[in-house]
This record gives structure tokens, sequence and C-alpha cells, in this order.
């Protein structure tokens, strides 16, 4: 049986749409993939790719540039990814940026995320190994959980055992805690403390206060500190030194003196045990007053005479001029 036109065309058009359909989605998976853009290759280099496969994308500070095309491992803790990178992003990404395997999401594809590095650098070319860092895998999680969930046991065991203690009375905590005469006796002891403390600090702060009025000019101590001061006293001292040192002598003397005149020796203890002499010499110096006495009465009697009284003009005169 012929086909009609009419189911020529249709099936025209139905052949036409799903060539349609198909190339567009050959073009939507090749360009996610990029396949049909200009790219260029990086490369990175992880311990542990933590189930990265082929095809995952690749980000750039969470903008998709490109996707992972090829994962060979080179030996039990190097493994190298080859990623597809459009050319357009090279300007952007520098030598200094770090690449990190990361999820999509909670539980989503394993992706590859470039990280910008700090500072300046230059732009990556073709072919460039850029810096990786790999991050704590789930497993290394949930084993350190697993450590500290036991630690935790074992804490909460001790702690529960020493409570347990504390309760019953035993060791120190648990004696202060149901003893309460001792809890009274430390109390009144750190009372004790508290007052001794607040004495010395007073004590303290008026130890300070002397010295610092001692440090002050107007004492002695600070008088002691000005060096002109120190060097008058200084000089003061030196003549007493010497000033005893010749006292020392004359004492030496006097005693000496005093001696000789014990012992009967010199005029003085000549004159104090003769009374007579003394008698003697009393007389003498009263003759010799009245001698002088009658001298001068003569001189006077000469002044008005009148052989001598030009004599004694002139020498009146001369002391005249001898005082102007």
């Amino acid at each position: 049986m012929e086909k009609t036109r009419e189911q020529k065309i249709r099936l025209g058009l139905f052949t036409l749409i799903g060539s349609l359909l198909f190339m567009a989605a050959i073009y939507f998976v090749g360009n996610k993939q990029n396949l049909f853009g200009h790219t260029v290759r990086l490369k990175a280099v992880f311990a542990n790719v933590n189930g990265l496969r082929l095809g995952n994308n690749v980000r750039y500070s969470g903008i998709d540039i490109g996707t992972v095309k090829k994962i060979e491992m080179a030996n039990d803790s190097t493994i190298y990814v080859e990623m597809i990178i459009d050319k357009k992003m090279l300007s952007h990404i520098k030598k200094n940026a770090i690449a990190t395997i990361s999820s999509d999401g909670l539980v989503g594809n394993m992706i590859i995320n470039i990280i910008p590095g700090e500072g300046n650098a230059l732009n990556v070319e073709e072919d460039d190994i850029i810096k990786s860092y790999s991050r704590i895998r789930t497993d290394d999680i949930l084993k350190t959980l697993n450590v500290t969930n036991e630690n935790a046991a074992l804490l909460t065991a001790d702690l529960l055992k020493i409570t347990n203690e504390i309760v019953q009375g035993k060791g120190t905590v648990g004696l202060l805690i149901r003893d309460s005469i001792m809890a009274q006796d430390l109390k009144e002891t750190m009372y004790y403390l508290k007052t001794t403390s607040k004495g010395t600090s007073e004590s303290v702060a008026n130890l300070n206060k002397l010295i610092q009025d001692l440090n002050k000019s107007n004492n002695v101590i600070g008088v002691m500190k000005d060096t002109a001061v120190a060097s008058q006293i200084k000089s003061v001292v030196k003549n007493l030194e010497k000033s005893s040192s010749e006292i020392d002598k004359v004492v030496t003397n006097l005693n000496s003196t005093i001696l000789n005149i014990k012992e009967g020796k010199g005029a003085i203890n000549y004159l104090s045990n003769d009374p007579k002499l003394v008698k003697k010499i009393d007389s003498t110096m009263t003759n010799l007053q009245k001698a002088s006495y009658k001298l001068n009465e003569d001189l006077e009697a000469l002044k008005h005479n009148f052989l001598f009284r030009g004599y004694f003009k002139k020498q009146e005169k001369a002391k005249a001029k001898q005082k102007q």
C-alpha cells in the first residue's frame, strides 16, 4: 500500500524535528563539556581525589569555567588531574591560584574549585600545574569524632567517680563540703588573710610615702643627694679632722705644761709656791705705779716751763700735720 502525500510530509517533519532535537542535545552537551569552544589544559596534583570523576565541573570563584578531562594516578600518593579550561579565563587565573576538591552542595557531585591566590602573580599558561590543597575527608572527620567520643566517655566516667567521692565525703573537697567546722575555720582564715593583706597594703603605702618624703630636698637624705652640699659636708669633715689634730697637739702641750707645774718646774710653779716672792712682786708693781704717776706730773710741769714750752708746741704741730 503506497503512502499518501500527507503521510510522507508528516514523516519528513518528524525526522526533521528529531534531527534538530538531536543536534541541539549534542550542542548543549558539547558546550557544557567545552567541546566546541577555544579551550586550554591546566593540571593539578592531588593526594586524594575524593570521588572526582571525568566530566565533573571546574569552577573559578564559583563560576563554571571548564571540566575534568583526565585523571591519572602516578603512584600511591600522587594523582594528576587534567582540566579543560575556557581560554578566555586564563587572563583571570594567576600562577598562585590554589585548586581544591569539594562537593557541589551537600550531596552533589565532586567538583574542582580554583581559589584566587593572594598578592600579585603572573597569569597561568597552557599545561601549567597549579598548586592544590586537599581538604579533610569525611572518613577522617568521622574517625576523629570517634576518638573524641571515646575520650569524652572516659572523661565522663572519671568525672562521675570524682563526684561520687565528693558526695561521700572523701578527699579534701568532700571533707570541706561535709565538715561544717572546717568550712568555718577556712572562712575565718580567709578573713584574717584578707585583713592582713589590707594591713600590709597600708604599710607598704606608708613606707612608699616615707621614702618619697626622704627623697625631698628639704630632708637630710634629700640634701645628701645634692653634689654641692655633699662637697661642702666633705670639706667640713676634713676641716674638723684637721682641727681635731691641732686640738690634740694643744692638749698634749697643755698636759706637758701642767705636768711641769706639778713637778715644780718653771716660773708659774715658783710663783705659786713662794708667797714672799709674790708680795715682793706686788710691792714692786705698786712702786712702779707711783713712780709712773710722779713721772707724769713732772712731764706736765715741764710742759708749762718756759724753757721747754716751745719744744712741746713743735711736737703738737708735727702731730697735727701727720693727722692731716
